[in-house]
């Protein structure tokens, strides 16, 4: 009998979660002097200066995961015909309501990023804030950074803008019914038909980021499909454990907020002011990409090369679309890990490897990540003529400390995302399943399962496994509370 049968599973990842959270330095409750700064805020912050703009009159909307509250930008286009597009994109005005050196800045400077269990959500500000009265939540009035870009019918940027303004959400939609309709698989979604004229302008700015999308790819932006896994719930119980999709939506955003972090770095290095950037380095272990290849009928050069890397991935895919997303995950995990740095006026940052963009500020979600709050108070002082908030050496700590909460966070989430598989795999030890191996260093060797897509160690019969080998491997434990799933190779 499994351990914890009979108990209630979500309380269970969520105590585990605390736990977790705790052990890696992060806080998961807000401190009483926070609380109190919250209670004395008493609504959404007002019209921000004689210079903000009103756009409550266009045609904006959100697309998010069907369950956030947390709704950091929204977006909406205009076509000034010739191919030519207006994208605008706002973004939540939380620097007006959370001010440096608070008590709700020191915890969120401090976690720097929202965490997300499959027991509970920890967010980085009160949900008060950031589902509230800083959330772009719909028919509300909010103060906003919005950034406008002018795209030519190739997509290339003619013009871009950066300012304050009023905005107000007219229809909140969700990334998997807003991508049926656009795929042609479901009718418009209610909210969308209740809007005239918002169908025109999600296809539009579904176009637009399409165009932004191939050229970044000929560029040699990577297509890459991941796995990261969510526990399904029926009530309080688990029923299974699947890989979060990708789709035609997710991308429509994805793009526009690419383009609009390009756009913000560049607007604060025109106004001499200094950025964190988000980069991926150039990979360090690129001969077992070459390798990767090799093994698959391809080949790669010898030095890294992001256009050839991705020619490679469009033809494995077209080659072995049900072996694509395992290829993805090997070779996501030997590209090396996103991390923030300083770019100073006068210098220049490197870019973002798997993005194909050299300009890259995290900025479109400041309720969730701090690096983006950070930068909106940078833009707050640039579109005011005021200093800077943060000097270079508070920004290089800013930079490392947010690169290492980050991964912390993430540990975290893994841990609980294995918890939920062990928890779903503890009446089935001593089966065997299909895998591939996901990691093989000195600490050990990782393995994921086809099905359920659940990632644990392979204890017994690792020599000379590399990374995106297949196998067979037998279950031999299910460790809920230290989220540990351990396999033998059959």
């Amino acid at each position: 009998m499994p351990h914890h049968e009979g108990q209630n599973p979500r309380a269970i990842l969520g105590n585990i979660a605390r736990r977790v959270m705790l052990e890696r330095g992060l806080e998961p409750d807000f401190s009483p002097a926070a609380v109190l700064e919250l209670a004395a805020i008493r609504g959404p912050a007002a019209r921000g200066s004689a210079s903000t703009r009103d756009t409550r009159g266009l045609m904006w909307c959100s697309i998010d995961n069907d369950d956030s509250m947390d709704l950091d930008q929204l977006s909406v286009a205009e076509d000034l015909g010739a191919g030519a597009v207006r994208i605008l994109v706002a973004v939540a005005g939380v620097c007006a309501l959370v001010r440096k050196g608070t008590a709700l800045d020191a915890h969120a400077r401090h976690n720097t990023t929202s965490v997300y269990t499959a027991g509970r959500i920890f967010p980085m500000l009160p949900e008060r804030l950031s589902t509230d009265l800083t959330s772009l939540n719909l028919d509300g009035d909010r103060v906003a950074i919005v950034i406008e870009m002018v795209f030519d019918r190739d997509g290339a940027i003619r013009s871009s803008e950066v300012f304050e303004a009023l905005v107000r959400n007219r229809a909140k939609l969700a990334y998997n019914s807003v991508a049926a309709w656009l795929d042609g698989s479901s009718p418009a979604p209610a909210a969308v038909a209740a809007v005239p004229g918002l169908a025109d302008n999600i296809r539009l700015q579904h176009r637009t980021a399409e165009t932004l999308r191939a050229r970044r790819h000929m560029r040699g932006a990577l297509s890459l499909q991941t796995l990261e896994s969510r526990p399904v719930f029926e009530g309080d119980f688990i029923r299974d454990l699947v890989p979060d999709q990708s789709n035609v939506a997710k991308s429509l955003i994805e793009e526009l907020m690419v383009a609009a972090n390009g756009v913000t770095a560049r607007f604060l290095g025109s106004r001499g002011l200094p950025s964190l950037r988000r980069i991926v380095r150039t990979p360090a272990n690129w001969g077992r990409l070459v390798e990767l290849a090799a093994e698959r009928g391809s080949s790669l050069p010898p030095s890294p090369d992001g256009v050839a890397l991705e020619a490679f991935l469009v033809d494995a895919r077209a080659r072995d679309p049900g072996g694509f997303a395992e290829l993805s995950l090997c070779v996501i995990k030997l590209l090396g890990r996103g991390e923030y740095v300083v770019d100073a006026p006068g210098h220049s940052a490197p870019g973002h490897f798997g993005l194909a963009v050299v300009d890259y500020a995290h900025s479109t979600a400041p309720n969730r990540r701090f690096p983006d709050l950070v930068t909106q108070r940078l833009l707050e002082a640039a579109l005011s003529g005021a200093p800077a908030p943060y000097d270079l050496v508070e920004l290089e700590e800013i930079a490392q400390h947010c690169s290492q909460q980050e991964q912390e966070a993430k540990k975290v989430e893994r841990h609980l995302v294995k918890s939920a598989g062990a928890m779903l795999l503890e009446p089935k030890i001593g089966l065997t399943f299909d895998a591939v191996v996901t990691g093989a260093n000195e600490k050990g060797t990782w393995i994921r399962l086809r099905q359920p897509p659940v990632e644990g160690k392979l204890d017994r019969g690792f020599e000379g496994l590399k990374v995106g080998d297949p196998l067979r491997a037998q279950l031999v434990r299910a460790d809920v509370e230290r989220g540990y799933i351990d396999f033998v190779r059959v």
